[in-house]
């Protein structure tokens, strides 16, 4: 395949291509979607708090669901969970469609179905990336992945406004949703050629939660975590009301994804090639403290051309955050205590980590603007929430990394 000329110096098997092609097809699904849910619902409602109670409940779910996702990964199979993921995540947009102009009064339920798909979707797929990949393929795959997720953002955002603003906002929105239906019906297609990978041993959460007291490192990814979420709650779903709010188009909203993406496409090959593991936390504060700064170009003042740059500036800061951030996650999970007979109870913590930081930052979000009113805390909040990442790096400057293969292996 053409890839495998292009890479011919990553051992490309059958399933990390099949694991890729999947996440190829999630990343489109969630370009043509995910931001146009909230607008959705925004359109609906125009409540920032709605908005906010909608995003709680998904990340709020998440931790039950990768646990229990993680207790049935440990008793079945991988493989299996990542398709009951996809399916979940197909039943969210069948309901979407179903619940039509009164999906507003459904934010619960519709945010309950996401972070149960979410959860046993992201478990599936990161332990299966994590089983699959080799420590000198881990950044490659990453790379690779962000650059398939940068790629379906570039179409799916575009695709998805010109189809909203072509027809009437109801049939383009439920146009949309079916799309991306579709691609999580294809996924769970492909995922039938996965090989299966049935899990034994007990299920030891409790476990790996208390080696955060013996094992320092296993400590410090998971706090950089907590950051990482204490970010991502919020601005999950403001940056995206911002656009439409600024513009009231969602063609507007698919040009600002199509900027990030494009960009994001060519950072993520970039990071992909240059970043080693001698410099992985330079890099990681380097990108941290850019995601930081970019604030100031929208906090002051709020125009389609800032967010544009603004847009622009984090898709060349995130890649080469996550990329180096996710692979150094990965070997320390590897150099855990019992890795091989862990590696899902690993994950389950990860996610919980990641979790309550969103949980913290939208219960925050939601105190500050029933208190004092959207617009005195809504740009302040964004400052105190957003330096999130930047406080990885301090998180994770101490990891020692052995350079020894993955226990896992």
């Amino acid at each position: 395949m053409w890839f495998k000329k292009w890479f011919h110096h990553i051992d490309l098997t059958k399933d990390l291509m099949l694991l890729l092609l999947i996440g190829g097809l999630y990343s489109l699904s969630v370009a043509l979607s995910n931001t146009f849910v909230n607008i959705y619902l925004w359109r609906q409602s125009g409540q920032f708090i709605d908005l906010a109670l909608y995003n709680l409940t998904v990340a709020a779910v998440q931790p039950f669901a990768f646990f229990v996702a993680g207790k049935c990964a440990k008793k079945v199979d991988r493989v299996v969970v990542l398709r009951l993921g996809v399916t979940i995540l197909g039943t969210f947009y069948i309901a979407v469609l179903s619940f039509g102009d009164q999906a507003s009064e459904w934010i619960f339920l519709l945010g309950a179905l996401l972070g149960w798909g979410y959860g046993f979707y992201w478990l599936a797929y990161n332990v299966l990336t994590f089983e699959i990949t080799e420590p000198e393929t881990r950044d490659f795959f990453n790379g690779f992945f962000g650059t398939l997720f940068s790629a379906g953002g570039m179409i799916g955002p575009m695709l998805a406004g010109f189809i909203i603003s072509r027809f009437t906002s109801q049939i383009g929105y439920m146009i949309v949703f079916a799309l991306s239906l579709a691609c999580f019906s294809a996924a769970v297609v492909i995922s039938l050629l996965l090989k299966r990978r049935p899990a034994k041993g007990k299920y030891e959460f409790l476990l790996v939660w208390r080696e955060r007291k013996c094992n320092k490192d296993w400590k410090r990814i998971t706090n950089a975590h907590f950051f990482q979420g204490l970010r991502e709650g919020v601005f999950v779903f403001v940056i995206s009301v911002f656009v439409f709010v600024t513009t009231g188009s969602e063609l507007a909203l698919g040009t600002y994804g199509l900027v990030y993406s494009s960009v994001s496409f060519i950072s993520y090959s970039l990071a992909t090639r240059v970043i080693s593991k001698r410099f992985r936390k330079q890099v990681i504060f380097a990108a941290g403290l850019v995601l930081f700064l970019s604030l100031f170009i929208i906090v002051p003042q709020l125009t389609f051309a800032r967010l544009l740059i603004y847009a622009a500036l984090i898709a060349v800061a995130y890649p080469f955050l996550l990329v180096p951030y996710l692979s150094m996650t990965y070997d320390v999970i590897g150099q855990g205590r019992k890795a091989a007979q862990r590696r899902i109870e690993y994950m389950v913590v990860r996610e919980v980590f990641i979790n309550a930081g969103r949980i913290l930052s939208i219960l925050i979000f939601i105190a500050a603007v029933s208190f004092f009113g959207e617009k005195q805390s809504i740009p302040l909040l964004l400052l105190i929430l957003g330096s999130g990442h930047s406080f990885i790096y301090f998180c994770i400057r101490k990891v020692n990394l052995h350079p020894a293969r993955d226990l896992v292996n």
